[in-house]
């Protein structure tokens, strides 16, 4: 039985668009499309849809309008904003995962190189997927090693690295105000989000900690009591510099169709903290984190991930806690705690508006 996806968008080319890819997949049908939000919201009850792409921008009724009344009528059916990739675009969309839409994605722009369909085909279906439960089987290159090797005695922790994707922004709304206003170490975050969005997210954040949240968009010291997101088509990595971490940023190939990659952070902090890191992972779909993980784990380095329960997907975590790399699974306020505990904090992180 096929998904049945009911498109909203003010764009004939869009509506179009979308149409043909879900025509092409074999899983997924189009339940109906609407030309804003006033009329999605009349078709609802008659197209039954499994799963919402909501334009952001529209005539009447806009998206975040849209998802407002969605949220009454039907808090659980899955929204994905799609936007495009300007600031006042990212600013709503933004807006509209706070307000309970589950993902996003960006419409095609014409630098793009690839060819619309084969973005949609590529960025989008794949989202449609993951939120409808549908999980990828990991390739045989990424399956790992059954047996673990034992954990060595703990060490202090240096720096944390988290990880994340669907799910992430409000996720990390949530862990990164447990963190108290005294926390001593860098934080570093790789979300899976584009240019302009991750810019938004660490204004986002730095609105809700009096830790100082920045856009880590230039190399340099990754200083203690400072939150650094990875810029978006860019990696984050880690080194040391006179003792003390330090931040490289780089435009190398995507990993695991992801830039920044959550690996790209991992493996590198492996590499130059070992038994020293904490690592987070949050809700998203893929896998992108896993062999990083691995890499952190084997070096004696502490890996917690999100649960289940609170996931909007449980790919990156789930596959993570699969292999037996996760210490702890806990939703994401109890992860901001658990991180404050392990750091030897005195203060329990607050709540700032």
């Amino acid at each position: 039985m096929k998904h049945r996806i009911l498109v909203v968008d003010d764009s004939v080319v869009s509506r179009r668009m979308l149409s043909d890819a879900l025509a092409a997949s074999t899983d997924l049908e189009l339940a109906g499309l609407a030309a804003n939000g006033k009329i999605a919201l009349a078709k609802l009850d008659q197209a039954k849809p499994d799963l919402v792409i909501l334009d952001v921008e529209m005539p009447e009724l806009d998206g975040l309008g849209t998802l407002r009344e969605l949220r009454i009528r039907h808090p659980k059916l899955p929204v994905i904003m799609y936007s495009s990739l300007t600031r006042r675009g990212a600013a709503t969309t933004m807006e509209a995962l706070s307000a309970g839409a589950n993902d996003y994605a960006a419409k095609p722009e014409i630098t793009d190189q690839r060819p619309a369909a084969r973005q949609i085909q590529e960025d989008l279906l794949p989202k449609i997927r993951a939120l409808l439960g549908v999980r990828a089987p990991l390739a045989t290159s990424d399956l790992l090693p059954r047996t673990i090797l034992p954990l060595a005695t703990p060490t202090p922790v240096e720096l944390v690295v988290i990880g994340a994707s669907t799910g992430g922004p409000n996720a990390l709304a949530e862990l990164i105000p447990m963190l108290p206003s005294d926390f001593p170490l860098p934080v570093v975050i790789v979300q899976h989000m584009p240019p302009v969005f991750t810019r938004l997210l660490a204004e986002r954040l730095s609105s809700r900690t009096r830790l100082k949240v920045v856009e880590a968009i230039e190399p340099g010291p990754a200083l203690p009591g400072h939150i650094y997101v990875a810029p978006g088509d860019h990696h984050l990595e880690v080194t040391r510099l006179q003792g003390r971490p330090y931040l490289l940023v780089n435009d190398g190939p995507p990993q695991n169709s992801c830039r920044p990659s959550v690996d790209v952070l991992f493996r590198s902090a492996a590499r130059e903290f070992g038994s020293s890191v904490l690592a987070v992972v949050l809700t998203g779909m893929g896998k992108d984190g896993l062999l990083g993980a691995a890499a952190l784990h084997q070096r004696g380095a502490r890996v917690i991930v999100q649960n289940e329960a609170s996931s909007v997907v449980w790919g990156m975590p789930g596959y993570v806690a699969e292999a037996g790399l996760a210490e702890v699974q806990l939703g994401p306020v109890e992860l901001g705690k658990e991180i404050a505990s392990r750091v030897g904090n005195r203060a329990e992180g607050r709540r700032h508006a």
